[in-house]
């Protein structure tokens, strides 16, 4: 293991890190109902094994 290659998976962490931040953010500035509608608060904690 090779210290870019290193350096390369913790960029690619840290770049899905953000996406995932940023997808999140976006989906929790929709108003109330349209969240219910796509139903983003259940898929979103089920994914990550959070408890509403």
């Amino acid at each position: 293991m090779s210290v870019l290659s290193s350096i390369g998976r913790i960029a690619t962490r840290y770049a899905a890190a953000r996406a995932r931040h940023r997808s999140e953010r976006v989906l929790r500035s929709l108003p109330a109902s349209l969240r219910k509608d796509i139903g983003f608060p259940d898929v979103f904690d089920a994914q990550n094994g959070r408890r509403p």
